[in-house]
């Protein structure tokens, strides 16, 4: 029997008017395998800096870790932050450098900086593409087609969190790599901050989901 490679997974981010917005399923896959139902796939790497990975968990860990240091090396050598394309930049030169053996890992970069609200979308090979909304991992064909119909420019933080759960749930109703529980996180004027256990329910409940 073919071996199976590709993993699963749906992650996503939104940029809205007032902010970001980025979430992702909980589920970590090993061809058929669910080798975890609680897996996280949104990391804070600033305060109002986040990257979703989807993808060969250790290349994108290694990745996480790259970028990180290179943060910390840049800001404490030039005393500045390091804006989201910068950031999305260097990770794009890295999978690019490795293209003849290449992370199998895609990542949403997303949040804010002096230029505002952004979102960059990875491939393994380097390719950067900014972006009013990106998805990524096997449930983004579903995904996709939820934001592309439903996306509107001026839709504020709170229309946005709805949104980009009607199109997570969609993925982990329809792909077999994406599902278990849920993380939606936001970035706005305040920073970073994940959205609690109770404030899930809520967004539910509004949405005439039951939990």
């Amino acid at each position: 029997m073919k071996e199976v490679l590709s993993t699963g997974t749906t992650t996503l981010a939104i940029r809205c008017k007032d902010g970001v917005v980025l979430a992702a399923d909980t589920r970590v896959t090993a061809g058929y395998f669910i080798a975890h139902k609680h897996g996280r796939k949104i990391f804070s790497i600033r305060p109002n800096i986040a990257i979703t990975i989807a993808g060969v968990v250790a290349d994108a860990q290694v990745l996480l870790e790259q970028v990180r240091y290179h943060i910390n090396l840049f800001e404490n050598t030039y005393g500045k932050p390091l804006g989201v394309k910068a950031i999305a930049n260097y990770l794009s030169n890295v999978l690019f450098a490795h293209k003849l053996l290449p992370f199998i890992t895609e990542m949403i970069v997303a949040g804010k900086d002096m230029d505002g609200y952004k979102v960059y979308k990875l491939d393994p090979l380097g390719s950067i593409i900014e972006d009013r909304f990106a998805v990524s991992g096997s449930g983004s064909l579903v995904a996709i087609g939820v934001l592309e119909n439903r996306y509107k420019e001026e839709s504020n933080i709170e229309e946005c969190v709805k949104l980009a759960l009607d199109a997570l749930l969609a993925a982990m109703r329809r792909d077999i790599g994406s599902g278990d529980d849920f993380l939606i996180a936001l970035i706005d004027d305040k920073g970073y901050r994940e959205l609690s256990v109770k404030e899930k329910e809520e967004i539910l409940k509004d949405l005439g989901i039951r939990t």
